[in-house]
């Protein structure tokens, strides 16, 4: 996948967070950051596949995000 994901330690969730931002609502989280991103490539997939399913348009890479 070449969209960007975000990593963090939750303390809330006692768990690291792999989000996508450009997967509207794409979200995995681990007991390691290994665990989380292992499991947001799938979830990133299961994403896509459902979106065509729905025939909802599927957001093209941008790579890196830019905030001011």
């Amino acid at each position: 996948m070449k969209y960007e994901i975000i990593l963090y330690w939750s303390e809330e969730d006692n768990a690291y967070i792999a989000e996508m931002p450009e997967l509207a609502g794409c979200m995995a989280d681990g007991p390691t950051a290994a665990d989380a991103l292992h499991c947001i490539e799938q979830i990133a997939q299961e994403w896509i596949e459902t979106a065509q399913e729905l025939g909802r348009p599927i957001p093209k890479p941008k790579g890196r995000l830019r905030y001011a």
